[in-house]
């Protein structure tokens, strides 16, 4: 396996130019901000965009969680990759990433000026220090789909070869802004979850209440357990299913959170008492 380095400071259109970069080189695999990039596809890893402080983002795009980097050899073991483009802001940094997962030494280092105007790196610049714009070199729909809670926008770029039709070839990347380029910290207390959450669920057709409602939250999302009290005669795991389903979706759209599970406990049944006659 070959590893390439793409160096340069922060800001300077790393991100940006890591896609062209890495099929001028031949390299199948990119390795930037703590994410695995093959394709149009994120392997693996993760964001160090999502990340609330500049000192975690730091140490998520280093790999310094144990966790991080066995998934991340995983992944290489899996795909086997002949060259690896690996991106970061100093050669050391490179150095550190590739002892980190267990990756030969850096055997060609490209700096952003070899591929880069002047002007070019300017203006990365600036867009970076007035509107806080990170690029993820992989396709807008693969990154809501892997971090629904990251507002992204596509960009289009060429790749400078030219396909079968003649024409030069695109792909595309997204634009992002990371958590911790924020201008204040946004909090969602664990009640206002468990509000929506209850409600969404009452919602459910076959659903008396909630019942009891549990989160717990990590880095990665939140596990929310649900114990509703059911209508006696409906179809309990097809309430259940509905309750799973409808979780999820509101509470990812109203609160960006990503939800890792919905584990429904049906513990009660209510069942209606008829009348006597008088």
């Amino acid at each position: 396996m070959e590893v390439f380095a793409l160096v340069g400071p922060s800001g300077t259109g790393k991100s940006f130019r890591a896609i062209a970069t890495a099929h001028e080189f031949g390299a199948e695999l990119i390795i930037d901000d703590g994410l695995l990039i093959k394709g149009n596809r994120i392997l693996g890893g993760v964001s160090a965009k999502r990340q609330s402080t500049r000192i975690g983002a730091i140490k998520v795009a280093l790999f310094m969680d144990e966790e991080h980097v066995r998934q991340a050899r995983a992944v290489l073991e899996k795909e086997k990759p002949s060259r690896v483009l690996v991106l970061g802001t100093s050669v050391g940094m490179v150095e550190k990433i590739a002892e980190r997962l267990g990756l030969p030494q850096v055997s060609r280092i490209i700096s952003i000026e070899e591929i880069a105007s002047p002007r070019e790196i300017r203006q990365a610049l600036t867009m970076r220090t007035r509107y806080s714009k990170h690029v993820i070199p992989a396709p807008t729909v693969e990154v809501k789909k892997r971090f629904p809670d990251m507002i992204a926008d596509s960009l289009r770029i060429f790749t400078g070869r030219k396909g079968s039709h003649g024409k030069r070839s695109w792909l595309e990347q997204s634009v992002v802004r990371p958590t911790f380029t924020c201008y204040g910290k946004l909090t969602i207390t664990t009640s206002a979850l468990v509000s929506i959450i209850s409600r969404v669920t009452e919602e459910v057709p076959g659903v008396k209440s909630a019942g009891r409602v549990n989160v717990q939250r990590d880095e990665d999302g939140v596990i929310i357990e649900v114990q509703p009290v059911l209508y006696y005669g409906f179809v309990l795991n097809r309430v259940g299913r509905e309750i799973q389903q409808a979780v999820k979706i509101q509470v990812e759209e109203m609160t960006g959170l990503v939800v890792k599970y919905v584990n429904i406990l049906i513990k009660e049944l209510f069942i209606a008492r008829v009348k006597e006659p008088v």
